[in-house]
């Protein structure tokens, strides 16, 4: 494949004493709400900048490279590779599009220079339209947005221009941001046009465009090394790599370099400011993105994005400088979370069957090790020594940390995401999203009922060309956890759901979560058709004929409210009295599939999903019959306790 010609870009140096430039290089990240086409461009740039080889099979969203990512067709993982464009090499980083992820994106801001914005032609802006852009602003990053998905039948470019230049009204953009390049790209020909009546070639415009608007590296030439780790990457042989930016100075194989923390942690775990720890090493393995590989290189200078090995105990945030002349970089400042579950050693009479991986140690390992590399996610000890608090961002990525870990060969036990709630000037303060749903105009009435009864309000209703009604709530996150199994099924699958965090407001009162009951296993054994046969009449079954089950896990949803134990193993007594064939053939209704995403999203706080490497199981947090009414009572005690105590005051 013939790589694309670039403008001449040579090396300069300023004045001495005044800062440098580098004209050959440019760091740029692209962003955009989640399916909006952000790894099929770069696809598409690697392909036209001579990055493969003309005879080399590539796989389509190559950047995506995870298998969680492939299967969900997300990004889930910040990654970053680069191109040539005549003699500017461009860095260039793909980034996450999905709210849950957007710790990655706030690291990668730090890396880059510039952000390369993509809105579907057809969508417009959604909500992490509006994340990533807010964040972008607030660094003072020059934008270049580009209407991608050009091709689309029910494109409408110009009416979502306008909607952009909206967006960039809304987020208080001054004169100079709100004045950006407009590229139209089709990332799938790979064809990129600043004029919608001329049809694009090749992405050439849009790499000119991003050369031009992208500020090139400045830096002190006689300044000591600073680069700060925004990444954490491990290789077999060299140990732990950290990645990030050189933002002055140089760095090349073999020498010594340290990280000084601003700030130590004490014995009991606590944070102690004014004290300082100074990691010292030396550099072993150098590496930078070159097309999708990774290549090993002697040196490296100001503007570079590389990995570096060396120091075992580098953390993201840390910066690494000359030991001789150490100056640290401001630590990294992220959002923080908003959601919690338990993680806990799974306890059920089935555990040890799939899994190797069982012990609170192991599970604790796994769990201090990809905090080390997801500063997004936060993990704390509780009561019991066997379950941990893991806090995150949202539903997703929580469900896709637990998904890798399953996959890893552990046995766990997660309970139900429960907001984290705050108090402010003596006022409790709960989390609340923005929630953008797309659904055909026939299901506007129970998209609205049931919102209403989980504390949503509406904000603002349009209607899209195609007819498709666009409804945006202001929610509690609480009211959130939950609802998009239920938003699937009231709309008959035809509905979208994109949400983005909105910061803390007033509580809003209690939140419907699952208005039915279960159905509960009383005892252990196998499930048979004749004992669910009877049981399918009154609930949903979610077990099959011939399955383990053990007493206290969930075998059905009820369908009334309340939980009923039953006997799915009941068979059916042999007599000698003649019966109908038809008494020996019962047909039972399939169970619907149970995916880890549906599982959490089902569970009620008394109940757990049971996650192994083969098996999705739903299960009573207290698996006795006798636990649970001892349980039940207590409560009760409680509540009649709370209500004397109300009418005595009152």
């Amino acid at each position: 494949m013939t790589t694309l010609p670039g403008p001449t870009a040579p090396l300069q140096h300023s004045a001495p004493g005044s800062a440098a430039t580098r004209h050959d290089l440019r760091d740029l990240a692209i962003v955009a709400h989640v399916d909006h086409g952000k790894t099929t461009l770069v696809d598409a740039m690697l392909r036209q900048t001579g990055s493969f080889r003309v005879n080399q099979i590539v796989a389509d969203r190559v950047m995506d490279s995870g298998d969680l990512e492939r299967e969900k067709g997300i990004t889930i993982l910040a990654k970053s590779t680069s191109v040539q464009h005549g003699e500017v090499k461009l860095n260039i980083v793909d980034t996450p599009g999905h709210a849950d992820f957007g710790g990655e994106v706030e690291r990668t801001l730090l890396m880059v220079d510039s952000v390369l914005l993509l809105v579907d032609a057809a969508e417009g802006p959604l909500p992490q339209t509006r994340y990533v852009l807010s964040k972008a602003m607030a660094r003072h990053l020059p934008v270049v947005v580009a209407i991608n998905k050009i091709d689309r039948a029910d494109a409408r470019s110009e009416e979502v221009l306008d909607a952009v230049y909206e967006l960039f009204m809304d987020l208080g953009a001054d004169d100079r941001q709100i004045d950006f390049p407009v590229l139209y790209t089709n990332a799938k020909a790979g064809t990129a046009t600043t004029d919608l009546s001329v049809p694009g070639e090749d992405l050439r415009p849009l790499l000119d465009t991003l050369v031009q608007h992208t500020p090139a590296p400045t830096f002190e030439p006689d300044h000591p090394l600073q680069l700060l780790v925004t990444n954490l990457s491990a290789n077999d042989y060299v140990g732990r790599m950290a990645v990030g930016r050189i933002r002055q100075g140089k760095i090349r194989m073999g020498q010594r370099i340290t990280v000084v923390r601003e700030e130590a942690e004490g014995v009991d775990g606590s944070v102690e400011p004014g004290r300082t720890v100074t990691l010292n090493g030396t550099v072993t393995s150098l590496t930078t993105a070159r097309g999708i590989e990774q290549d090993d290189i002697r040196e490296a200078g100001p503007g570079e994005i590389v990995s570096v090995a060396g120091l075992p105990e580098v953390t993201i945030g840390d910066t690494i400088t000359d030991p001789v002349d150490p100056r640290p970089l401001p630590r990294l400042e992220l959002d923080e979370p908003t959601l919690r579950m338990t993680f806990g050693v799974n306890t059920s009479p089935l555990s040890g069957r799939d899994g190797n991986l069982l012990t609170s140690r192991q599970l604790k390992a796994r769990l201090d090790r990809e905090v080390l590399g997801n500063v997004s996610i936060e993990v704390r000890p509780t009561e019991s020594p066997e379950t941990f608090d893991v806090r995150g961002r949202g539903e997703l990525q929580l469900a896709v940390l637990i998904e890798q870990m399953r996959r890893e060969g552990f046995e766990l036990q997660v309970s139900r995401p429960e907001v984290l709630l705050r108090t402010l000037d003596g006022k409790v303060q709960e989390p609340y999203e923005r929630v953008t749903i797309d659904i055909p105009p026939d299901f506007i009435g129970p998209v609205s009922q049931s919102l209403a009864a989980r504390k949503a309000r509406l904000e603002q209703m349009t209607t899209d060309a195609d007819g498709r009604v666009r409804m945006e709530f202001l929610m509690p996150t609480r009211g959130l956890v939950g609802y998009r199994g239920q938003m699937l099924t009231e709309t008959r699958g035809t509905g979208l759901l994109h949400q983005i965090g909105e910061g803390y407001g007033p509580w809003a009162g209690e939140v419907d979560h699952r208005t039915s009951g279960v159905l509960v296993s009383d005892r252990t054994g196998v499930s048979n058709a004749y004992g669910l046969f009877n049981l399918q009449e009154r609930a949903t079954m979610l077990i099959g004929a011939g399955e383990e089950v053990y007493e206290g896990m969930i075998v059905g949803e009820n369908t009334r409210p309340g939980d009923m134990d039953v006997n799915p193993t009941k068979e059916k007594k042999l007599t000698n009295i003649r019966t109908h064939s038809h008494d020996e053939g019962l047909r039972l209704t399939p169970p619907p599939p149970i995916t880890l995403e549906s599982a959490i999203e089902f569970i009620s706080a008394d109940e757990l999903v049971e996650v192994t490497p083969k098996s999705i199981r739903l299960r009573k947090r207290l698996l006795s019959l006798h636990d649970r009414r001892r349980d039940r009572g207590k409560d009760d005690d409680l509540r009649r306790a709370a209500e004397r105590e109300a009418a005595v005051t009152g």
